[in-house]
């Protein structure tokens, strides 16, 4: 199946190619800028072409994917030239005029699905993401559409545009306009924001994580959501006279007033105690890490950078200012920002050193009494760090063997002379004799 994804060379675009080309279907992306494109295309390996049009008619599904002030411009343009049998696709996270006017513009044929992936470029992949499809009607790509969104896992929503559009109006309008009024505060307050984290909470670090987030996506974006929505101006007024009349209540010290206004607040928010629950959990989470970072200080441990995807593995040395130092196998030390890794598993870590370190194999014949059980003994032996794998080569009775006893010969592969060393200790600690 050929997909064609118009601006697929940044932004979510991009990241929809990825995930496609990921699935086996045939990409092509296309942008305006042909050096990025060929770059792009080159490392998720799909086609590139600066040509709109000619992948419009040639594609099964085209999917737009351009900033939200030219995505019905761009509609406009690429629809009435799709081929018979084909579908139609949008990304914008504003979906009434997208909705109508790929509806009006389509040719007899072809079919349109609004959609909103609510997530952003860097979210790893489409399990458990929101994604909200707003067709005014519904044909035969639909339940292929739906049924490979299921297939990920993704929470798929099926609503009208203008309902999305009032949905959208609370989930970005509101809280981006609020997240920036509050950077931009700080920035009026002449705030460091490095010097207040000496003194943060649990709380205020995942508040000022989140306002970083928002703020520091493309402000076209940002300023695109905020005007056209069609309800963003109602949102930002009332926004507007809760702060103003929350400053009047505290400017005359109204301390039933706010009282009033914090509890009336807290009813509309629904369960709070599911909310405390998340919160807590995400707060526990950060700071198990952090436990356990600090508890591997002079351990050896393995973490992922969470977008470059390398893996880096030594020693922990130190942990300062929100950076681990850790030293490598080769006695070189790596400073890693720990916001930006994950901690690797004992099993992630071990099947990563068994694909980038050189293994020692050494074949251990052992003599133990004939009621031992040689699968169990292989069990434990499995079990010991650093070992890799092990094999049950031979199992011998005969001359030079007792009448009451049994050979067997394991093949062991390790990380290390060390943790085949180790594996003999243990079989005499087992009452094994070395042949």
């Amino acid at each position: 199946m050929k997909i064609g994804i118009i601006g697929g060379t940044k932004g979510l675009g991009k990241t929809l190619a990825c995930y496609l080309k990921h699935d086996n279907f045939d990409v092509t992306i296309t942008g305006r800028d042909e050096k990025v494109g060929k770059k792009v295309s080159h490392k998720l390996n799909v086609k590139y072409t600066s040509n709109n049009l000619e992948v419009a008619e040639n594609v099964d599904i085209l999917i737009i994917s351009v900033p939200i002030h030219v995505t019905i411009n761009i509609i406009k343009e690429l629809a009435p030239h799709m081929k018979k049998g084909s579908l139609l696709m949008d990304v914008t996270s504003v979906k009434t005029q997208a909705t109508y006017t790929m509806n009006k513009y389509i040719p007899e044929g072809v079919e349109s699905i609004p959609t909103h992936p609510v997530f952003g470029p860097r979210t790893p992949g489409f399990e458990g993401q929101v994604i909200v499809l707003t067709p005014l009607k519904k044909g035969k790509w639909y339940p292929k559409i739906y049924n490979y969104f299921k297939s990920k896992n993704m929470r798929i929503i099926e609503t009208n545009c203008k309902h999305h559009d009032n949905m959208m109006g609370i989930v970005q309008v509101l809280t981006h306009f609020s997240y920036i009024s509050t950077a931009y505060a700080m920035e009026k307050l002449k705030v460091d924001i490095k010097e207040t984290e000496e003194y943060e909470s649990p709380i205020y670090n995942i508040m000022i994580d989140t306002i970083a987030r928002i703020v520091s996506q493309n402000p076209f974006l940002t300023y695109s959501i905020q005007e056209e929505n069609i309800n963003g101006e109602n949102i930002r007024q009332k926004f507007y006279e809760a702060v103003l009349e929350l400053k009047k209540v505290l400017s005359l010290k109204d301390q039933e007033k706010f009282k009033e206004i914090t509890i009336k607040s807290t009813k509309n928010m629904g369960d709070i105690k599911a909310a405390l629950g998340r919160s807590d959990k995400l707060i526990n989470t950060l700071s198990e890490e952090s436990n356990y970072l600090y508890g591997s200080i002079g351990s050896e441990i393995g973490l992922k950078h969470i977008y470059s995807q390398n893996i880096h593995v030594g020693i922990v040395k130190s942990i300062k200012d929100n950076f681990v130092t850790i030293k490598n196998k080769n006695n070189k030390e790596e400073k890693l920002k720990i916001s930006n890794v994950k901690i690797l598993t004992n099993e992630e870590l071990l099947n990563w050193k068994k694909d980038n370190y050189k293994l020692y194999t050494e074949s251990i014949s052992c003599v133990f009494k004939n009621n031992s059980n040689k699968y169990i003994i292989a069990k434990v032996i499995e079990k010991m760090d650093d070992i890799t794998n092990v094999k049950i080569t031979d199992e011998y009775t005969g001359p030079q063997i007792n009448d009451n006893e049994i050979s067997y010969t394991y093949e062991i592969s390790g990380l290390n002379k060390k943790s085949i060393e180790d594996v003999k200790k243990l079989i005499i600690g087992f009452g094994g004799v070395i042949r």
